[in-house]
């Protein structure tokens, strides 16, 4: 029986922490064949991000369409859509091809704070992109760019959880990583039915990561892709990242930045 394939869409990180490279070692490893299509080349390490070569809808559309064509794709992932011709390209795909409503990581900021996407290609990721995800999964920043006002207590992330389903999405997951409201490492899902579904895992200070989103909404995209329901893709995901980053504190570390998993 052949793995499933899982697609994700999303920018190159050629330092290897975030990005396609870390989604297709999480993919492969949680046991789906990995499928990539690149929406950017960029130019950084773990201390920063140093320039992007961003590709064009045809390149993309390029990349993706030869994959539909040829295996039947079980889930997918988006990241890095940096520009509005981008995020467009990829609505279009989605709502017009033989794919799967894509897991969505809006990836907004990296972690060393170098914006990566425009203005005008989030308000289409809003509008066009949310629209027909499967889930959302923003940390606490973008969840406060998303619902437009600061998130300082797990009410206030259920609070932003129910405004960007306004947006749309089959679910929204808020990460709590970015901040700590709790002895606990807290995420809250919240689904169409209005169902809210909290996860906790031990709150372990690893110091500053890198790629911690990507390989979240990679592993989520892997378990969705070998058929779990939603609530437990999430449940290994988070288990998985949180194995990762008990791992780390006796690993020895990459880079002289932010540590990839």
């Amino acid at each position: 029986m052949s793995k499933p394939v899982v697609l994700t869409i999303a920018g190159v990180d050629p330092s290897g922490g975030a990005g396609i490279v870390a989604d297709i070692k999480t993919i492969a490893v949680l046991g789906c064949f990995p499928a990539a299509a690149i929406t950017s080349l960029t130019f950084q390490n773990t201390t920063g991000v140093f320039g992007a070569e961003h590709q064009t809808a045809a390149t993309l559309r390029s990349q993706v369409m030869p994959i539909v064509e040829d295996v039947t794709v079980a889930a997918a992932k988006t990241g890095m859509l940096p520009t509005a011709e981008i995020v467009a390209e990829v609505a279009r795909l989605f709502a017009k091809e033989k794919l799967p409503a894509p897991v969505v990581d809006p990836v907004v900021v990296a972690t060393s704070g170098d914006v990566l996407i425009d203005e005008e290609a989030f308000e289409i990721l809003k509008t066009r992109l949310f629209p027909l995800a499967r889930i959302v999964t923003p940390n606490i920043p973008e969840a406060e760019k998303l619902a437009g006002f600061s998130i300082d207590s797990e009410e206030d992330m259920k609070r932003a959880a129910e405004t960007i389903l306004l947006l749309g999405p089959g679910a929204v997951l808020v990460k709590g990583g970015h901040r700590k409201f709790s002895t606990d490492a807290l995420d809250v899902l919240l689904d169409k039915q209005g169902i809210f579904t909290e996860f906790r895992n031990d709150y372990i200070d690893a110091g500053e990561i890198h790629g911690s989103g990507c390989t979240l909404s990679a592993a989520i995209a892997a378990n969705l892709g070998t058929g779990m329901p939603l609530d437990q893709a999430i449940a290994g995901a988070k288990k998985y990242v949180t194995d990762l980053i008990r791992a780390m504190q006796s690993a020895p570390r990459i880079g002289h930045g932010a540590a990839p998993l």
